[in-house]
């Protein structure tokens, strides 16, 4: 299990989508995190996130696409949600 930072719930039907970082090289990263204390710590206690089975991130990637995954990165206060 991974914790996976999303967006704010749409106001309509207030569905999560994952939050999808771009790195420097122009690449689409997919944050995860080996816990939710970690999550919290590393991205602000008001992120949404969602937990997410290890085996479905190959069926996420097919759903969103990223170029990679990257695990316990710690979200700069400037551009936490």
């Amino acid at each position: 299990m991974v914790y996976v930072p999303c967006e704010a719930a749409s106001p309509i039907d207030g569905e999560l989508s994952v939050d999808l970082r771009r790195t420097r090289d122009g690449r689409t990263a997919l944050l995860v995190y080996s816990s939710n204390e970690r999550l919290v710590r590393c991205c602000g206690e008001r992120q949404p996130w969602v937990a997410v089975h290890t085996e479905k991130l190959d069926e996420l990637d097919r759903r969103i696409h990223f170029d990679m995954i990257l695990l316990d990165v710690e979200i700069p206060q400037e551009f936490r949600r």
